[in-house]
């Protein structure tokens, strides 16, 4: 508790600390303390590297008190710079809730697999980005406080100063103050930037938490802060499906098509693409506009759904991926898809989309689009097949895999996406709650490093019954199935993992920069710097290490 207070006298405003028994201290983004862990609060420095405008900046800071707080709010001031400012509605805090999660095995780096009440320790972690404006905060806990600046495009370069302060109904306030360095650089818009973030977004979720009408104007209306934060994070695709429960209902709520097919009593088919069209559109005007990715032509259970015209019913064709009944009820509906696609605009950007699916099966798949709309793109996430690879677009394999190098070169020359990806399958690098939150930002790097243009993870917002309180799932760790939750909050993950994204942006302009200037001794520097970004050495420092000393190398280099 000395420690604590010491920090507290030592960074607080002059007049501000006749409450001796409240402390607030800045800490590090990726410090997570227990609610109980208050002597282990250190005070660090925020905002330790320059922000170029257009950044989102981000910052920790930690409340403590030895009484209980009640109706605690937080304000931050106006940013100064001279006569120049970062007015205060560029500038949010948020109290950082905790979550239930549990632990992953260190001893097993795979994490996949049904994970059973009790086989697994399990703690609160400090993970939700809140958006209340008010709380209590009980006597002797720690509660984290989370501070993003939005630098504005046009803000004048210079070192500005502002304050974070603490009221509340039965204590004086009490303010810290902060100052932050905005560099002579510009960050373009999210929709602007090259890295290709996947997040795979679940609308049927949405709709299970709030329990409203699916496709209803309340349904949109509660998914548009969720995609917001997304399409904050420079998101590229829209995550649809083609057919009913193309993995199978592994999720808590399991994702339905988004097309209607008819069998008709003749034997012709019609197809119903309102519910996709609303869903794309709607994506569109969240930010989310440059991919539409379709699942799945050929899912975990191999049931491909339809309504039987003559009686109204749900029925499904079971077929293997190259049968006579799978190329029949996929010829047709590639057909009729791409002319509606075309009658949309959406066709160049439009991907038929599979994961984790074997060689023989995506053979049959490319042979059956290829022979009806050979200008279909297809996409894959899973193992890397050499035989196909020619034919994906967008193709992204496991974090710990690797692309040979002139394969390489000749996707990015014919301008095809290639990614990577985590999941389950990896305990390090991840997201998943308890995950250091470093690796979120440790992950863009890692792209970057292998020349790849961007990343991949299988779920957004596929939320667990009540993901507020529990993160916990029974198939895989906590957080492994949501990055953020609902009503627009963000998570600590998340916000990190954009800060990485801003990284591998700001990177990509000045090697852009370095190399039509000619300037070599920069650019093996930087290559010096990306070889840190390896498995072995993330195992042996941890990823807050090399993730800070890059970070440096572009203040330095900038």
């Amino acid at each position: 508790m000395k420690q604590i207070l010491t920090l507290f006298l030592l960074s607080c405003i002059v007049g501000a600390c006749a409450d001796t028994d409240v402390a607030l201290v800045w800490g590090d983004k990726g410090d997570r303390y227990a609610p109980e862990d208050v002597e282990q609060v250190v005070g660090k420095t925020p905002f330790g590297y320059p922000v170029w405008r257009g950044e989102n900046a981000r910052a920790q800071a930690f409340l403590h008190s030895g009484i209980d707080l009640g109706g605690v709010e937080l304000k931050v001031s106006d940013l100064k710079c001279g006569s120049y400012r970062i007015p205060s509605g560029s500038v949010k805090a948020s109290f950082v809730e905790y979550v239930m999660a549990d632990v992953i095995d260190t001893n097993s780096y795979g994490q996949c697999g049904f994970r059973k009440p009790g086989e697994y320790d399990s703690l609160l972690v400090a993970d939700i980005i809140d958006i209340a404006v008010e709380k209590d905060v009980p006597a002797g806990t720690v509660q984290p406080v989370w501070v993003s600046v939005e630098v504005p495009l046009d803000a004048v370069p210079g070192v500005y100063s502002g304050k974070l302060t603490v009221s509340g109904d039965n204590f004086r306030k009490v303010s810290l103050p902060f100052v932050i360095e905005v560099a002579d650089r510009v960050l373009p818009e999210p929709s602007e930037w090259k890295f290709h973030l996947d997040l795979w977004q679940n609308p049927y979720s949405v709709a299970r938490y709030h329990d409203v009408e699916l496709w209803s104007k309340e349904h949109f209306d509660l998914m548009r802060p969720v995609m917001e934060i997304l399409a904050a994070a420079g998101q590229k695709s829209v995550t649809a499906t083609i057919l009913d429960k193309p993995w199978n209902g592994q999720t808590q709520d399991a994702f339905g098509s988004m097309v209607v097919k008819t069998l008709n009593p003749d034997g012709s088919w019609t197809y119903d693409y309102t519910v996709f069209d609303r869903w794309v559109g709607f994506m569109e005007e969240a930010g989310i506009d440059r991919q539409i990715n379709c699942y799945s032509m050929i899912p975990w259970a191999l049931k491909f759904d339809y309504i039987d015209g003559a009686t109204g019913e749900v029925k499904y064709v079971e077929a293997a991926p190259g049968s006579a009944a799978y190329r029949s009820y996929w010829s047709q509906f590639i057909a009729d898809f791409a002319q509606h696609l075309r009658d949309k605009g959406w066709f160049g950007k439009t991907m038929i989309a599979m994961d984790e699916r074997p060689l023989d099966a995506m053979q049959a798949a490319l042979d059956v689009i290829k022979s009806v709309e050979p200008e279909f793109k297809v996409s894959l996430a899973g193992n890397y097949h050499p035989e196909i690879e020619k034919d994906l677009y967008d193709l992204c394999i496991a974090f710990r895999a690797s692309y040979p190098e002139d394969v390489l070169a000749r996707r990015h020359a014919e301008g095809k996406v290639t990614t990577l990806y985590t999941c389950c399958a990896e305990a390090y690098p991840n997201m998943f709650i308890v995950s250091p939150p470093y690796e979120a930002a440790w992950l863009a790097w890692r792209a970057l490093a292998t020349d790849c243009d961007g990343y991949l993870r299988w779920a957004y917002n596929s939320w667990t019954t009540d993901p507020l309180k529990d993160g916990r799932f029974r198939q895989w760790p906590a957080g492994d199935c949501f990055m953020v939750y609902p009503e627009g909050r963000s998570s600590i993950r998340m916000e990190m993992l954009t800060e990485g994204i801003q990284d591998y942006e700001k990177v990509r302009i000045l090697a852009s920069e370095w190399t039509a200037s000619g300037d070599m001794e920069k650019l093996e520097a930087l290559g010096k710097v990306l070889e840190k970004f390896t498995f072995e050495e993330l195992t042996s420092e941890g990823a807050e290490k090399a993730v800070s000393e890059a970070r440096a190398f572009i203040a330095e280099n900038m």
